[in-house]
């Protein structure tokens, strides 16, 4: 399981206005209220997406409600991480130093400053099936990011586009009002296009000295997090990196860890779960990946979730589900 920083889930509630409850919301994510705001408090990656979902349900306008949350994060939200963005010479220099740092914010999406023609892309990763929630969660960062981009620059800051791998929603009037832009829904990237002078645009608050300065800072934030990351998630990473190859068994894994297996079932058990209950959920988030993000036939993704027959896989996906994949898939099309 990954987590999200509480701070993005404050900010939902803020932008799905007045008329709810906000304590009982508050408390339905384990967050108190009263609590000063702060990135380093995490709540759980699934039930933030639900809790996008319930709230979508219940404001006037879910189509701009990710637009509402991006739009109200502010530079200074994010602490020494939004003083290094703020201060980063020029806006490259920001988006450069939100790839590096982004850990401190969330363990299920990464940054990237992919070169294009025209400038570059601003590109959001984040794997896992793309339910309303993780859908409403991806416009929602790509409106903060460009809401941050347009706080520490002089000028006004207007991507040449924005593109969304999820279907577009029936109204994009407000995505067109807000970014500005050619907004590119079904595309194979979540990410803002910006063109090269405004990456080499310098920043209003530019330090380098300062910017410099909060680089050991950031780091050992960035160590400090990676330490907390739990054995079961390192390993259910590590065994997704080999499925391809077969199903890896516990004492492989060990030996590639450094470890016996007896130290490697230990762990597990302190954290409630076992070697079999971790090689299901990875080769189960794999398959629920590549049924609703790839084009990849069934007896493919039985052999890349390390599975020798398709028929093998079926069974095993319905004991997860209850579903086939291919029903599984169609719930998801479009």
């Amino acid at each position: 399981m990954g987590v999200v920083t509480g701070l993005f889930a404050r900010k939902v509630i803020e932008a799905a206005g007045p008329g709810l409850d906000r304590v009982s919301l508050f408390h339905d994510l384990g967050l108190n209220p009263d609590d000063p705001p702060t990135v380093k408090t995490m709540v759980a990656d699934v039930d933030y997406y639900a809790f996008l979902e319930r709230l979508a349900r219940l404001v006037e306008d879910p189509t701009g409600f990710p637009l509402r949350v991006g739009q109200s994060m502010q530079c200074d939200d994010y602490g020494a991480f939004g003083l290094a963005w703020k201060t980063a010479p020029t806006l490259r220099g920001s988006l450069e130093r939100a790839v590096r740092y982004a850990r401190l914010l969330t363990s299920v999406a990464e940054y990237e400053v992919h070169p294009h023609p025209k400038g570059a892309f601003f590109l959001l990763h984040r794997e896992g099936v793309r339910t309303l929630g993780m859908r409403l969660s991806n416009e929602a960062t790509l409106a903060s990011a460009t809401s941050i981009m347009r706080q520490v620059s002089p000028d006004p800051v207007i991507p040449l586009a924005v593109h969304c791998k999820h279907s577009a929603p029936d109204d994009i009037a407000p995505h067109h009002a807000y970014f500005g832009c050619e907004m590119v829904f079904g595309s194979d990237k979540d990410g803002v296009l910006l063109d090269h002078a405004t990456l080499e645009r310098s920043n209003r608050l530019g330090d380098p000295a300062i910017a410099q300065f909060l680089e050991p800072h950031l780091q050992s934030e960035l160590t400090a997090v990676a330490g907390e990351t739990s054995f079961e998630q390192t390993l259910l990473r590590r065994i997704s990196d080999r499925l391809s190859d077969g199903a890896p068994r516990a004492t492989e894994m060990a030996r590639d860890m450094g470890m016996s297996e007896r130290t490697l079932q230990r762990r597990l058990s302190d954290e409630g779960t076992s070697y079999q209950a971790v090689l299901e959920k990875a080769r189960r988030r794999l398959a629920e990946g590549l049924l609703t993000q790839t084009g990849h036939s069934l007896a493919e993704i039985a052999f890349l979730t390390g599975f020798s027959e398709q028929s093998a896989f079926s069974r095993a996906f319905a004991r997860w589900t209850g579903r086939t994949p291919a029903a599984y898939r169609a719930t998801f099309d479009g």
